[in-house]
């Protein structure tokens, strides 16, 4: 079962960081169709949220189509969102480690290496 996270510092806001969790526990195989995500009161006793906002995020899941809620059973996963498969994923992680390893040997710190990767992502957006 997957277990939520919260950064209040990272200005997304927290219906938005249970959705992301979501989706990437989807991509890399973490969750798979069929299996239940927690209820919001397991949710609310692990997690210091309001109850509406992790509603607002299975809503937003729902909507996504990536779960259904079940009456009585809870919110069943109903598959994964596009992309390639969790085995192809595990490789590009192995080689995303790596570089990792590579800029963190040449002095860069977390930050920096975030920083960078988002600006590689956003230009090969544009």
């Amino acid at each position: 079962m997957i277990h939520f996270r919260l950064n209040t510092h990272s200005g997304v806001p927290p219906y938005l960081q249970i959705v992301q969790q979501v989706r990437h526990a989807l991509q890399v195989g973490m969750l798979q169709a069929g299996d239940k995500l927690p209820t919001v009161r397991e949710v609310v006793a692990h997690v210091p949220i309001n109850p509406n906002t992790v509603f607002k995020a299975y809503r937003e899941l729902e909507r996504e189509g990536l779960v259904s809620p079940r009456a009585g059973v809870g919110t069943i996963v109903l598959g994964r969102p596009a992309g390639p498969p969790p085995a192809e994923q595990a490789a590009l992680a192995a080689d995303l480690a790596a570089w990792i390893r590579r800029a963190k040997s040449v002095g860069m710190h977390d930050d920096a290496i975030e920083a960078l990767l988002q600006a590689v992502v956003q230009r090969k957006e544009k």
